[in-house]
């Protein structure tokens, strides 16, 4: 019976997965097209040495012939058969061969020749046979014949064993280099697809509890700022924010619950009254008006709830363009320069020119509408009632700011008063729902701004500040 490591039984299945990754996929590719690399590159070394050793052979056997056929010219048939028989007796000599014009061996360490080679004069790689071969043709080498004047054939080579030998050497390290290279690229490409695998594969395990209904779960960061880092903290964002609008749906379920329960039960108990307590047609219509009223504010509260929605789920984005701002800012200071004035509040402007923005017009008035009222409001308790809305350009921000000298809001409270149906004990005796300032921070999201609420000492300084155009 054959014995098992503990955890092999995984082991075809989870190398089937590693084959499969896009990170053994791509480090396959770069390791064919290294290996296509490496297989040129060898080749052309080789190739280019078999090139530099033929043509020093070649040098050397031109210079030989020369030298030869001089001694020929000097001395005659004699002087070149003594110099031949001297060299061809020499340790690595080239090899030699003179003969008649019949082809008759004259002398040299040349015994045997595939048959016409003689015949035609010029250079030649051929087979050959020393004298020690009998008539077998087992060497290789790179001749050359020349006529000598009188008729008489000269053939001077070099045998090529030594450049077979390289060859030979040099196709073993290419192979082996080849083998190298494939064998260690694939086992690198196993390891970083196992790194990767390891990572993702922690990464899956994380979403199944998310799916599973665990919103605290955050995908680990390696630290290394790579691809994956970059999306688990995309991903972790992503999570916050759903995070946020799970939170937020739950506070708009409960503060709805709350909130809106005490309108509708007024609204219902003055209807019961009227029924039971109105015997004149006058009492009737009160009680008729004063329910109208009622759902009208139930009406504007829900208005405001889903227009924080569809702002929240970007859903007028289509309808974005490039205005100006701080003409928008004055159009809605005048608007409310009546009630100003007839609250007793100094509204003043303090608008630069050309503050273009790239959104939604009808928003952007509508929250700077918000703030103003909110600041008429509260501002009106002041001492010295005061509101001032400025629109200014900071680098490549537009600033729209609205600023009174009421109550304001304590720094603690700054970040809850953005939350839904969020009202502090100060801004009880005011009418209103807490939808206002929640309305103008969904607006600055959209645009990709922010809404910061600060002090004015005393009073509150809102700003929405929204990227230049």
């Amino acid at each position: 019976m054959t014995a098992r490591l503990p955890g092999s039984e995984g082991l075809p299945a989870r190398l089937v997965t590693l084959f499969r990754t896009t990170a053994f996929k791509l480090s396959l590719a770069y390791l064919l097209v290294f290996a296509a690399f490496a297989f040129f590159a060898l080749g052309y070394v080789a190739w280019n040495a078999r090139q530099v050793l033929d043509e020093q052979i070649v040098s050397t056997i031109e210079a030989e012939i020369n030298g030869l056929s001089e001694q020929y010219a000097a001395g005659g048939i004699r002087r070149l058969v003594g110099v031949v028989e001297r060299r061809a007796r020499e340790p690595g000599a080239s090899l030699y061969l003179v003969t008649t014009p019949a082809g008759e061996h004259v002398v040299g360490n040349v015994e045997t020749l595939p048959p016409g080679l003689l015949s035609e004069p010029g250079q030649t790689e051929t087979a050959y046979g020393r004298s020690t071969d009998g008539d077998r043709l087992d060497h290789r080498a790179i001749v050359r014949i020349f006529t000598l004047p009188g008729g008489f054939r000269l053939l001077v080579g070099r045998d090529v064993e030594e450049r077979d030998r390289l060859r030979a050497v040099i196709a073993r390290a290419f192979a082996w280099s080849l083998m190298l290279v494939v064998g260690l690229g694939f086992v690198g490409s196993l390891f970083i697809a196992q790194r990767v695998l390891k990572r993702v594969d922690a990464m899956t395990e994380i979403t199944r509890g998310i799916m599973a209904g665990d919103l605290g779960g955050r995908l680990a960061l390696a630290g290394t700022g790579d691809e994956l880092d970059r999306l688990a903290q995309n991903l972790n964002a992503m999570l916050d924010r759903i995070g946020e609008l799970m939170r937020g749906l739950r506070e708009v379920s409960d503060n709805i619950a709350h909130d809106l329960k005490t309108p509708l039960t007024r609204l219902r108990n003055k209807a019961d009254e009227a029924l039971r307590a109105g015997r004149d047609p006058a009492t009737l219509r009160a009680a008729l008006e004063a329910n109208i009223e009622e759902s009208d504010n139930l009406i504007r509260v829900f208005n405001a709830l889903l227009m924080i929605a569809r702002l929240e789920a970007g859903g007028t984005r289509e309808n974005l363009a490039a205005f100006d701002a701080g003409a928008v800012a004055l159009e809605v200071a005048e608007l409310y320069e009546a009630v100003a004035e007839e609250r007793g509040v100094a509204l003043t402007t303090d608008v630069a020119e050309g503050l273009v923005v790239h959104g939604s017009r009808e928003l952007i008035g509508q929250a700077l509408a918000n703030l103003i009222d909110n600041a008429l409001k509260y501002g009106a308790e002041a001492e010295t009632p005061e509101v001032r809305v400025a629109a200014r350009r900071e680098g490549a921000e537009v600033r729209l700011t609205v600023a009174d000298r009421g109550i304001g809001i304590p720094a603690a409270e700054r970040g809850r008063v953005l939350e839904r149906f969020v009202r502090l004990e100060t801004a009880r005796s005011n009418p209103g729902f807490g939808l206002g300032l929640s309305l103008v921070n969904a607006v600055a999201r959209l645009h990709q701004g922010r809404f910061v609420l600060e002090d004015n000492g005393p009073g509150l300084r809102a700003s929405l500040v929204l990227p230049a155009a």
